[in-house]
């Protein structure tokens, strides 16, 4: 009963956050003017502006607009792009695969490095090889994205030419944006691995298996690896959620097609239902990606329930 009602408040806490999401995106369209002046060309007349605005509905009271809003979402409908005139879920699903691609190899490759590398400068604290760890993961930290990104385009793809330099379709073209996109996050993994484990190699039931005889490499893997890595599934969690939400600048960068990409390109031509959609799926990933990290915890740590 316990874990259920905890599963069932963090249902209610998602289900809260999105209502006041859904809440700042309907109302961020009134708050610059008149949203049908923003949305039509400069050059609009008058009377294209109010039959634009009839035939969205601008002259209704607030709360009719916000409730035929949140009807339209939970329908899947967020309207027609008024740039493609298109529906936006659509356009935002077919963007989806590519950033669903980005992220998931960015986030493989910087998880498994960063959970090794971290390992490893725990176990062996305090020696060359922990100190060298540390210093290239303070640099993946400390070098902004749009800088890595531009210096991997120069080096491998205008110098060397050995890897092209935008572009999606072949694994070639994956290396260089998974590689600007993941260093931050492999670096933030092997700090926190190290940190984590560091602590929980400290604690006396770890002296315990030591003073029996159990051997280190045991140690680390069935005792001290199961909680430490509850703060690095929260991060995780954390990061899968932004990278699939849309990494804005590596995907304009290197003209990557995906998520990111659309709601830059949404921004600049004014086109509000395709960014309200983007900036709804974002929030619902973070949501939901949340919730499963608290249901991981529960089985990780039965004891954060309580």
């Amino acid at each position: 009963m316990k874990t259920l009602s905890f599963i069932a408040g963090r249902a209610l806490q998602g289900v809260v956050v999105m209502i006041g999401v859904s809440l700042i995106v309907f109302f961020a369209l009134f708050l610059t003017g008149d949203p049908a002046t923003l949305m039509l060309p400069p050059d609009a007349n008058r009377a294209e502006i109010e039959a634009f605005r009839q035939a969205m509905g601008f002259n209704d009271p607030v709360w009719i607009q916000y409730g035929r809003f949140v009807g339209g979402v939970l329908s899947g409908e967020f309207g027609k792009s008024l740039r493609f005139q298109r529906p936006a879920l659509d356009l935002l699903f077919e963007r989806l695969p590519a950033t669903a691609l980005l992220a998931c190899v960015s986030l493989a490759w910087s998880s498994l490095l960063g959970f090794v590398l971290g390992t490893i400068a725990a176990i062996r604290q305090n020696s060359g090889i922990d100190f060298a760890i540390r210093v290239i993961s303070l640099l993946g930290q400390a070098i902004p994205v749009f800088w890595l990104a531009l210096l991997l385009i120069i080096v491998f793809s205008l110098n060397l030419r050995w890897l092209p330099s935008s572009g999606i379709g072949t694994p070639w073209q994956l290396i260089l944006p998974s590689i600007a996109l993941g260093a931050y996050y492999f670096s933030a993994i092997t700090r926190l691995v190290r940190a984590s484990l560091i602590e929980v190699l400290g604690e006396n039931y770890i002296r315990t298996a030591r003073a029996k005889g159990i051997s280190s490499w045991r140690i680390v893997v069935h005792h001290a690896l199961r909680n430490a890595l509850i703060p690095v599934i929260t991060v995780q969690g954390m990061y899968f959620a932004s990278l699939l939400g849309g990494a804005l600048i590596t995907e304009i960068i290197f003209a990557w097609p995906g998520i990111g990409r659309l709601a830059v390109e949404s921004i600049q031509t004014k086109d509000f239902p395709v960014v309200q959609a983007v900036v709804l799926f974002a929030a619902f990933v973070f949501v939901v990606m949340n919730f499963l990290v608290d249901i991981a915890y529960v089985f990780l740590n039965p004891r954060i329930r309580l």
